[in-house]
């Protein structure tokens, strides 16, 4: 059968390796080696691409929920989406999550997602009271921060490379009602986006759509979203009908003069200032969910998406520099997502530190990959990295000069015999 990632890019013939049970599990993983967990086919790039690979998504029950505590615990199959359609009613929402429901509660451990309130919540990783991990041989371990913790820390965020997650538990949220309000302020320029994250760095989730093709004194001009749990409000949900792409856009919809067009539109619809409204959280957390298959908006060919994230005293440079380089090639994304982000946690491959990131979708065509080897060398220039859950072509090097704690997380690996049996695409080509 083929596979890919969301990206559509690339694709592979693979085989999947089915299982029962725990046993019958470690009987296939001792039989068939390299492989690598697959989800729910939601990370964009080739990270849970391999020729053979674990499905578990059908590992979905709810086994138990604390609700003094707030603390779940589920089997890695389970999806966000799962989660919140069952306990929001009862006032319960996720304390991370990222721009999409549709991950599994293993995807979010193995990528170690981050979403609009890293800057006050962390990442999922952070959530996380312990997990259970089948290892090469069979053994399941129980990972937390006191028990086997270079192991929980290596699998928060390991993209799959330690083993199988099988449960996690991991905490839930409080939250009074299902209703976002939500703050949009429209801002002329990067200067201004800069300051309005910092000076409303105490709302909980923050986020600006940047217009990346924006010239001269308009150069990264945005609209940051805030928002925050409205105090009074229903807490009934249900998730929103979604709507198909019957097939794939052809080419010439994404020239850098439709973008731009589309940037223009997108940018005027908001009020200057600062506008208030109230939303649903789909429309607020998920609003790419409502398009079911939005990835046939690039073509056949499939798109990259360039995530990268700084530390805070070279972000703005660095942003302006990137953002300088796209805009003289006319390559520019219509979907660019601006985010603050907190202090770093342990984990050995977790991407968030202190500063922003730049997330970037870019149709695959010619001159792409050249651009993004010129960007590379601009975020490496400033100390920043690239987001493994997005990745599909950076190389050793890239990678290296922004994960300091590579070659640990190589010899944790090499140490438990998982090298040889956890192998990804990616995996291979960043030599882990």
């Amino acid at each position: 059968m083929q596979l890919t990632g969301w990206g559509r890019y690339p694709i592979i013939e693979a085989s999947p390796v089915t299982f029962q049970d725990h046993r019958s599990l470690a009987a296939r993983l001792a039989e068939t080696k390299p492989l690598i967990p697959y989800g729910n086919g939601r990370s964009y790039g080739d990270s849970a691409l391999s020729s053979r690979f674990v499905p578990m998504r059908s590992r979905d029950r709810l086994l138990a929920f604390d609700p003094d505590s707030g603390l779940l615990t589920c089997e890695a199959g389970v999806l966000l989406s799962e989660i919140i359609e069952t306990f929001l009613p009862s006032g319960w929402f996720l304390k991370v999550t990222p721009g999409t429901r549709l991950i599994t509660v293993g995807g979010a451990v193995a990528a170690d997602v981050h979403g609009k309130n890293h800057h006050q919540a962390g990442c999922f990783g952070d959530t996380v009271e312990s997990l259970l991990l089948m290892l090469a041989d069979g053994r399941i371990r129980r990972c937390s921060r006191k028990e086997n913790p270079e192991l929980f820390h290596a699998t928060c965020g390991g993209m799959g490379l330690t083993g199988v997650i099988l449960q996690v538990e991991f905490y839930l949220q409080p939250v009074p009602s299902a209703i976002i309000e939500q703050a949009t302020i429209k801002t002329r320029n990067l200067k201004e986006t800069f300051e309005a994250f910092e000076k409303y760095a105490d709302w909980p989730y923050s986020v600006a759509w940047i217009d990346c093709l924006a010239r001269g004194a308009a150069l990264g001009r945005s609209l940051l979203m805030l928002g925050r749990f409205a105090p009074i409000g229903e807490l009934d949900y249900a998730p929103r009908r979604t709507k198909t792409i019957p097939c794939n856009f052809p080419g010439f919809l994404l020239k850098s003069y439709s973008v731009r067009a589309f940037n223009s539109v997108y940018y005027a619809r908001a009020r200057s200032g600062i506008s208030l409204n109230f939303v649903d959280i789909d429309a607020f957390f998920y609003p790419l969910d409502a398009i079911s298959n939005w990835n046939r908006i690039y073509g056949g060919s499939g798109f990259v998406q360039y995530q990268f994230i700084l530390p805070k005293k070279h972000s703005y440079t660095g942003l302006e520099q990137v953002l300088r380089k796209i805009m003289k090639t006319g390559k520019g994304s219509f979907l660019a997502v601006l985010k603050l982000y907190g202090p770093a946690n342990d984990n050995y491959l977790s991407f968030p530190m202190e500063g922003y990131s730049l997330a970037l979708d870019f149709k695959i065509e010619p001159g792409l990959f050249a651009l993004l080897e010129q960007l590379d060398e601009i975020v490496l220039k400033h100390k920043g990295r690239l987001y493994l859950a997005k990745d599909a072509r950076m190389s050793r090097d890239t990678f290296e000069g922004g994960y300091p704690q590579a070659e640990a997380f190589r010899s944790l690996r090499t140490s438990l015999g998982l090298a040889g049996a956890f192998n990804s695409l990616q995996s291979q080509r960043l030599g882990l």
